[in-house]
């Protein structure tokens, strides 16, 4: 059964939790079917809201995780208490747990030059005989049209069953959104900077801090030129999540 999917400014953000979205990936790889899966923190919907023509790139998907505490809180304000985070980093080791058994292909697309190589050599040490169908770290900014067909079809070689794709949101999004008919593998997932937490290249915040909604102060510090920009919207989120909250 797909988990219901309620709007959050527009976005449609699926009711899931860890054990929800596994069994969504493992019935689209039995059954081959295509989609693309966007896990969606606060600054996601808000790069919505500041560009419309991003809603259809996220609404298109076949699955919206909450990948946020503030977004987790408003599904279950709607009554969702299902809910848990589904965090790119945790969604991607728990399907390479998951998929050991079912024998999945795992590929690796994105990162800076050498990142998606190091994850791969991480996770198969941390999950022996774990499948790696490939890797890639493809040129830094959009690759014309023959250079990305090249890319397609060095993923489509692979036989893949889940795409992980490692790049800033909303460029990797789009991506999904645009390269998905080309793509023979069942799923591709959108997990951001889960390549350079998971390979040590950056700091992920204490556990207590992701619980608590407060992961986006930890990686302000850690990074405030670049992410500066992402999270003086979260004001303006939270005036307009409750409005939308109260209005329902």
């Amino acid at each position: 059964m797909t988990p219901s999917r309620h709007p959050i400014l527009g976005v449609h953000v699926s009711a899931v939790n860890i054990p929800l979205a596994l069994a969504q990936l493992q019935s689209w790889v039995e059954t081959s079917q295509r989609g693309y899966v966007c896990v969606a923190p606060a600054h996601s919907l808000m790069e919505c809201v500041n560009d419309p023509a991003l809603y259809p790139v996220f609404n298109n998907a076949c699955m919206v995780t909450p990948d946020g505490m503030a977004v987790v809180w408003l599904l279950r304000l709607r009554g969702q208490k299902q809910v848990q985070r589904v965090y790119g980093p945790d969604l991607l080791l728990a399907a390479c747990q998951h998929g050991l058994e079912l024998g999945w292909r795992h590929y690796f697309y994105g990162g800076a030059p050498g990142v998606a190589e190091s994850l791969a050599e991480t996770m198969r040490q941390r999950f022996p005989g774990l499948q790696i169908a490939g890797t890639c770290s493809p040129p830094f900014g959009r690759p014309d049209a023959e250079e990305q067909k090249m890319l397609n079809e060095q993923v489509n070689a692979s036989r893949a069953d889940i795409v992980w794709v490692g790049m800033s949101s909303p460029w990797q999004e789009t991506w999904m959104n645009e390269q998905r008919d080309d793509l023979n593998a069942p799923v591709l997932v959108g997990v951001g900077a889960a390549f350079d937490f998971l390979t040590g290249r950056k700091a992920q915040a204490p556990r207590w801090m992701q619980r608590s909604g407060l992961e986006w102060l930890f990686r302000l510090a850690s990074e405030p030129k670049r992410l500066w920009p992402r999270y003086k919207h979260y004001p303006r989120f939270i005036w307009l999540a409750l409005r939308e909250l109260l209005k329902k």
